[in-house]
């Protein structure tokens, strides 16, 4: 993947970007010849068209791409970056109206289109670089790609080669490159203080374990916690086929949450950061936790477990509970939680739980700035007797199918009391159909939006 930007002063053809309302004064502008051509074509500007220019010996002079209308461009995202993978090889810059288009989401969805996962198999990303529009800032835009570049990396990568130990190297790549330090609790080490992550992960020859970044001295407080699941068979209470087929992308929040640690130490953000990730993988065997145990977690609640495929609650709960007890400003979990917010929302919104008004609107706004879109879901006090079991202190698994994603959200803020401010991202960290700069597969949702906000949310 090309997570970089061309030359400032390289030789580059142009990209035309031309909407409805501008057809014509393009028409009027471009020569009779190149007028000619769009005409006799059919150009009409119509999103995601594009027509190359010929030039001197038919080699092409530079492009035109269509943006369409406004009404268009509104049920999609990085619209131009459906260009990338059909223009010739070269470099190139963006011509048109700054109203018709964002420079930083176009900059970055330029990035983002040429990722191609490439470990099994040979893949020809495109050819065609990109020099930075004007104004774009261009550290933070190729941070970010890089960041995401990482992210579906490792979702994309199977259980096979991506277990609680390649996780672990992950993070530790990403700590050396930034200077962070690191530290690792794993296998029975877990029992004293983390005995939720252990019971979940034991069944499994590969170790659990909780994985524990620090970086930065001074400012502000943040730590995330993703959850690393990174195979759910769903337990004892195992998955059917069809729903097992996706599961190596259940440490989608780990990597998530990896990659927006990383956007934050490449941009040299002026805060202390912590990140969590509990790994482990939710096997079958003998010694599996079963349905209707009862586990004590770190912060010393119970909690009946009535379904052992609810499992990323329980290692979150445990990973949840340390960040909470260094009391940060501000907690943000990200975990590919639940069925239930996808039948909510479909795949292409973040939903956020955050009891926080000012924080939530303040993630909102993020998510529209940077077309990281998201989706504020309630914390709902009157839901907190689902979760209640009566034999235990909490449920893993409330009975009758209702609010599964506000349930479990429910569940998690359980363990956070001390911190001011809580926000949980209940991902889905999976692009089912290719779109522009979103291939099919592994894909990073909400830690743009995080990024954005947190200069407002922290006070820098």
């Amino acid at each position: 993947m090309t997570t970089g930007f061309a030359p400032a002063d390289a030789a580059s053809r142009p990209l035309h970007l031309v909407d409805d309302d501008g057809l014509a004064g393009f028409l009027d502008a471009v020569t009779p010849d190149q007028r000619t051509w769009l005409v006799a074509i059919g150009f009409k500007a119509t999103l995601g068209q594009l027509v190359l220019l010929p030039g001197e010996g038919g080699a092409p002079s530079g492009a035109v791409f269509g943006l369409g209308s406004a009404a268009a461009r509104i049920r999609g995202r990085f619209h131009v970056a459906k260009a990338v993978a059909d223009l010739p090889d070269g470099t190139w810059h963006l011509d048109g109206p700054s109203a018709a288009f964002t420079p930083d989401e176009t900059a970055l969805g330029w990035l983002l289109a040429s990722y191609r996962f490439t470990r099994y198999k040979t893949a020809t990303a495109p050819k065609a670089r990109l020099k930075a529009p004007h104004g774009v800032d261009v550290k933070r835009i190729e941070a970010i790609a890089a960041s995401e570049a990482l992210t579906r990396e490792l979702i994309n990568t199977p259980a096979s080669d991506m277990g609680p130990d390649e996780i672990e190297a992950a993070v530790r790549a990403v700590a050396a490159d930034f200077g962070a330090q690191i530290a690792v609790t794993q296998g029975d080490d877990l029992l004293p203080g983390f005995p939720m992550i252990h019971a979940v992960g034991r069944a499994s020859p590969r170790a659990p374990r909780l994985i524990d970044l620090t970086w930065g001295a001074t400012g502000p407080r943040l730590t995330l916690v993703g959850k690393g699941v990174c195979f759910d068979t769903g337990g004892l209470d195992l998955k059917p086929a069809s729903s097992m087929g996706l599961m190596k992308k259940d440490m989608g929040g780990a990597a998530t949450a990896l990659g927006l640690a990383r956007s934050i130490m490449a941009l040299g953000l002026p805060l202390r950061l912590r990140l969590l990730i509990p790994a482990v993988e939710n096997s079958v065997a003998g010694n599996a936790f079963r349905p209707q145990d009862i586990l004590t977690s770190r912060k010393g609640l119970t909690v009946e477990i009535n379904n052992t495929d609810a499992e990323g609650r329980l290692i979150l709960a445990d990973a949840l509970t340390l960040a909470d007890e260094g009391a940060p400003d501000l907690i943000v979990s990200m975990a590919t939680l639940t069925g239930a917010a996808r039948t909510a929302v479909g795949p292409d919104l973040a939903p956020f739980y955050c009891d926080d008004d000012r924080v939530a609107a303040i993630l909102s706004a993020a998510g529209s700035r940077v077309a990281d879109p998201l989706w504020r879901m309630p914390f709902w006090d009157p839901y907190e007797s689902m979760i209640e079991p009566g034999i235990a202190d909490l449920d893993n698994a409330p009975s009758g199918g209702m609010a599964g994603s506000v349930t479990a959200a429910l569940f998690l803020r359980r363990f956070v009391t001390a911190t001011p401010a809580y926000v949980h991202f209940d991902i889905y960290g999976w692009q089912p159909v290719a779109a522009p700069a979103r291939p099919k597969g592994g894909v990073g949702q909400g830690a743009r939006a995080v990024l954005d906000a947190l200069p407002a949310l922290m006070g820098f």
